[in-house]
This record gives structure tokens, C-alpha cells and sequence, in this order.
């Protein structure tokens, strides 16, 4: 019996995100378990109002915008926030979209990382996750940028399951739960909550809206 087929929407600020996404549709896809077929329409745009301006969207529809904080300093945290303001404009461009944020305190490096390792620590720099990247995948990247080069992504990328998506969204409800546990306050912009500190990151939440659509989880 032929699976039905159901589409979610995601804009993305980098390529890793846009590679991570295309493997999980394909992963779900292949697992005989699944209840359903995944399409993601993923379109890499920094600007959310970009994305809803060339859509095609025609009905209520939920889309997720990933985007990282980087770091502390003001030119990223304006930046940050400057991308939630786009977020709220672009739901009042006339079409019935409903944007969700996906955001990553420092990088979406911090997602990679906990498919496989439980990084709770508090980093001074985004260019620690290099030593997390190593140490979760048994590598010995340079840089992150040798870490997300197409090729080498990839085949980081083919030594995932689907069991390994599943501990990524146990690790990040633990990280978040302990933010709440030690008394830390999300900050509330427009509407969008999210912790100053990290680690943090809600990108989980959408990951795990489409696995517990699928039934597999």
C-alpha cells in the first residue's frame, strides 16, 4: 500500500541545515516503519519575508525558519533579533503562513553534536564545537569548516540513523529542561522565546513534530 505523502516547510541561513534536512526526508523515506512519506521543502533564505514573498503558498501552512545566535556579542544578537523581526513581518504579508523558530545558542553544530554526545557545556566561543565534533563523530577536523564541506558532511551524515535523530531530541529537551530547572528565564522578542545562554536550541521541536507524525517515535 502506497504511504501517504506529507510536506513541511523549512527555510534555512546555510547549506548544512538544507544537506541535514534533504538526509532526514530521504532516512524517513527508506524506513519501513513510518507511517507516512516526507516531503521538506527546504529553501535556503536569510530573510523569512523573502521566502514567504516567492512562495507558492496557498493554504495555512506552518514553516520553521533555522537560524543560529553565534555568539554574545551585539552585532550577532542584533543580527538574531533583526531575523525574529523579519520572522513577525512575514507572517503579515497576506499569505496564511505561520512561522516557527528553530533556533540554534551557539550553531547548528550544536544539533550535530548531540546525535551523538551530550554537550551541556557552557562554550566561550562558537569554535569550540570543533573539539565536540571530533570527539562525537571520532574525527580530527582542522576547522568546522573542514567539518562542513559538502563532501566530508555527507559522509558524516551517512553514518546517522534514525535512533541517532531520537537521542539528538532527548539531549536537547535535557539541556532545556535543565535551563528551566536552574532558574535561567527565556528572553520573550516579539513574541519568540529563546535563552541568552547556552547551550540552547529549539530546533528539536520541529525535528520532532515530523517523527511523531511518521510514528517513529
Amino acid at each position: 500500500m502506497r504511504k501517504e505523502t506529507i510536506k513541511y516547510f523549512f527555510s534555512v541561513e546555510g547549506d548544512t541545515e538544507r544537506w541535514y534536512l534533504n538526509w532526514l526526508q530521504a532516512k524517513i523515506n527508506s524506513n519501513e516503519y513510518s507511517r507516512y512519506n516526507i516531503k521538506i521543502d527546504c529553501k535556503r533564505c536569510s530573510d523569512p519575508r523573502t521566502y514567504v514573498k516567492n512562495s507558492n503558498i496557498l493554504k495555512k501552512t506552518e514553516v520553521t525558519h533555522l537560524v543560529d545566535i553565534e555568539s554574545y556579542e551585539d552585532s550577532h544578537i542584533k543580527r538574531f533579533e533583526c531575523t525574529l523581526d523579519n520572522v513577525k513581518e512575514a507572517q503579515k504579508m497576506g499569505k496564511d503562513i505561520r512561522y516557527v523558530l528553530g533556533y540554534s545558542n551557539f550553531t547548528f553544530e550544536l544539533w550535530m553534536i548531540l546525535h551523538k554526545y551530550p554537550c551541556n557545556k557552557i562554550l566561550a566561543d562558537r569554535t569550540q564545537y570543533l573539539e565536540f565534533i571530533n570527539k562525537a563523530y571520532n574525527e580530527n577536523f582542522k576547522s568546522l569548516k573542514k567539518f562542513k564541506n559538502e563532501k566530508e558532511f555527507h559522509r558524516i551524515l551517512s553514518n546517522l540513523t534514525l535512533d541517532d535523530v531520537k537521542d539528538a531530541i532527548n539531549r536537547a529537551k535535557s539541556i532545556m529542561s535543565d535551563k528551566s530547572i536552574n532558574g535561567l528565564i527565556e528572553k520573550n522578542y516579539k513574541g519568540y522565546k529563546y535563552y541568552v545562554d547556552n547551550p540552547s536550541l529549539s530546533i528539536y521541536k520541529s525535528i520532532e513534530k515530523i517523527l511523531t507524525t511518521c510514528e517513529i517515535i
